[in-house]
């Protein structure tokens, strides 16, 4: 053979170096075997391979461009200042929301900030269904329903929301799963390091969005109806809230569209308005949610290059902007 050239990511060999090392032929092929073996196992991802998901009368084709989901806290006590007590009130901003460009809204009544008083069932649902109904009735985007009891997303599910969004991944409730199946809606699966912090975040991650996956499959969801979210905000470390977007696309590998929770988070207040002194020391002030637009915005932005496919935000004017932006440079579209 008067030529042998070998390139194959992430090594490239040619007879150049080959005769230059001076190295036996077989050292190289033997190195080409192992790298082909290692690149044959990894998962054959492509952003524009993930599909679609029908959610309510909508279809959401991923990787064609990033969908936005609009935020309603039926929560007085909201992490993000924004909740609402009223049912006329959500309803209002909920349409203000879906005229602003929310692809689909997200509705919750209990809480998740960090050391809130879980809700009873029947007020979560006292809040809730209300203004599922409404909004059911009045807007033509699909409803999110944001529960991890069973009880609540049934009736939701029932009074017109069209997707779960389980902020345990099953953890709490396996048997959302088996409804998400019976009912043939989407359900998006969250990692939750509440209670079980961890060293290795993005291992952690992985491993728990895996599980979650197996679980829904098992209960028979289909595998077009899984999102995986990797829980920004949720039982990790500020540094580790920074990781994780850091290191989004690896959860690419798990081949399912990712939503992105990082709006108006706490890590945000951490990194613009504390000292490196101050976050060194743990100190306890953080600046409210409503300080944090800039700074959700470059999350989101940053989120869409790393992989996300469906943002999950509060301030959906501005965040809609951010994503067509983004879309075109990432995208192209």
């Amino acid at each position: 053979m008067s030529y042998f050239a070998l390139s194959f990511f992430p090594l490239h060999f040619d007879i150049g170096i080959y005769l230059h090392a001076h190295l036996p032929l077989s050292y190289y092929l033997t190195i080409l075997i192992a790298s082909s073996a290692i690149i044959n196992n990894m998962p054959d991802y492509k952003p524009s391979e993930l599909g679609s998901t029908q959610c309510g009368r909508s279809v959401f084709y991923w990787g064609k461009r990033t969908y936005v989901m609009g935020v309603i806290n039926v929560s007085p006590d909201s992490f993000s200042g924004d909740g609402l007590a009223d049912v006329e009130g959500a309803v209002a901003r909920a349409e203000r929301l879906a005229s602003e460009g929310a692809d689909i809204i997200d509705i919750g009544g209990e809480s998740t900030r960090p050391g809130s008083t879980p809700l009873s069932p029947d007020e979560e649902l006292r809040r809730v269904i209300p203004v599922v109904e409404k909004l059911a009735q009045e807007i033509s985007v699909p409803l999110s329903v944001d529960t991890y009891k069973l009880k609540v997303a049934r009736q939701a599910l029932n009074a017109g929301a069209n997707m779960i969004n389980d902020i345990w991944g099953l953890t709490k409730e396996p048997r959302l799963a088996e409804l998400a199946a019976q009912k043939g809606v989407p359900i998006a699966l969250m990692s939750n390091q509440r209670g079980t912090p961890c060293h290795d975040i993005m291992s952690a991650v992985i491993s728990d969005l895996k599980r979650a996956i197996e679980q829904a499959l098992d209960s028979g969801v289909p595998w077009e109806n899984i999102i995986v979210d990797p829980g920004i905000g949720f039982g990790k470390t500020q540094e580790q809230n920074l990781e994780v977007l850091r290191r989004l696309e690896e959860i690419q590998a798990l081949g399912r569209p990712i939503l992105l929770g990082s709006s108006r988070k706490s890590f945000i207040g951490w990194v613009l308005d504390l000292t490196p002194e101050q976050r060194l020391s743990e100190v306890a002030f953080v600046p409210p949610g409503d300080q944090r637009l800039e700074g959700t915005a470059a999350t989101i932005a940053i989120g869409i290059a790393k992989g996300a496919d469906i943002v999950r935000v509060h301030d959906v004017k501005e965040m809609a902007r951010v994503c067509k932006m983004s879309d075109a440079l990432v995208r192209g579209v």
